[in-house]
């Protein structure tokens, strides 16, 4: 009797904790799944150690919707395009494994160009206006001394986005973004691996939107104190960060 009263409650215990999994695993691949920022290619505004959620079902879903990206679908349903301005979430072409996120700055068609330091879009400048930004701003290990500007899309989308005042890009040949795919760039503008790569990350299918950037919930500076040192996390705590809405 005992035996039997084991074993059942072995299997309701096994049922309970596969349960509690599939329902992770929905809420994941579904609804959000948080993300972590571990490079500074987006700072001012996401830094290194911020976490985020990220909305999954913003722009519909693909197989990079569900862990292991299985290969059950090749194309997008629910499709919703994401806008010009959007904090993207995705799988970099090169290997279709590894998560970035970016600023979507290039629709399908668009031309995109570096002109004397300034995008073009369409042969349209995108409007910016210099700006007093009180912060440091990290590439790697570094800190660069930048210029910051609050840069307002076409479609009115307004950000920060901070270049190297010891020398910034200046001039790239025209990206034409291929039909169903889109060209997104690091706020940190001198310190960010992204579209303007052609052989690392270049254009984004659509296939490999992952989702919408929405919030950070929590932030913890690693060059203060690892998670792992709980006992100096006040140190390292960024309570100005908790809860913040993304745009």
């Amino acid at each position: 009797m005992k035996k039997k009263k084991l074993i059942y409650s072995i299997i309701e215990n096994i049922k309970t904790i596969l349960g509690a999994l599939f329902i992770a695993i929905i809420i994941r691949s579904l609804i959000f799944q948080p993300f972590y920022i571990p490079s500074s290619s987006m700072e001012p505004n996401l830094l290194v150690g911020d976490r985020i959620f990220v909305s999954k079902y913003e722009y519909g879903y693909s197989k990079h919707s569900f862990p292991f990206s299985p290969n059950i679908y090749k194309k997008r349903i629910f499709y919703d395009r994401p806008s010009r301005g959007d904090l993207v979430v995705f799988k970099t072409p090169s290997d279709n494994r590894t998560d970035y996120i970016k600023r979507l700055i290039g629709l399908p068609g668009d031309q995109i160009q570096f002109v004397n330091g300034e995008i073009l879009i369409n042969e349209n400048k995108i409007k910016r206006k210099l700006v007093n930004y009180p912060i440091k701003v990290r590439c790697g290990k570094s800190t660069l001394k930048v210029k910051a500007f609050e840069e307002t899309l076409s479609n009115g989308y307004k950000y920060i986005a901070v270049y190297n005042s010891l020398g910034t890009l200046q001039n790239t040949k025209k990206f034409i973004v291929p039909n169903d795919h889109f060209f997104l760039l690091g706020d940190n503008r001198d310190c960010s691996k992204d579209s303007r790569y052609l052989d690392s990350v270049g254009y984004v299918n659509y296939v490999n939107l992952v989702g919408k950037a929405k919030m950070i919930f929590f932030s913890n500076d690693t060059t203060k104190s690892s998670l792992l040192k709980f006992w100096n996390i006040k140190n390292s705590f960024r309570t100005n960060r908790l809860f913040v809405n993304l745009k």
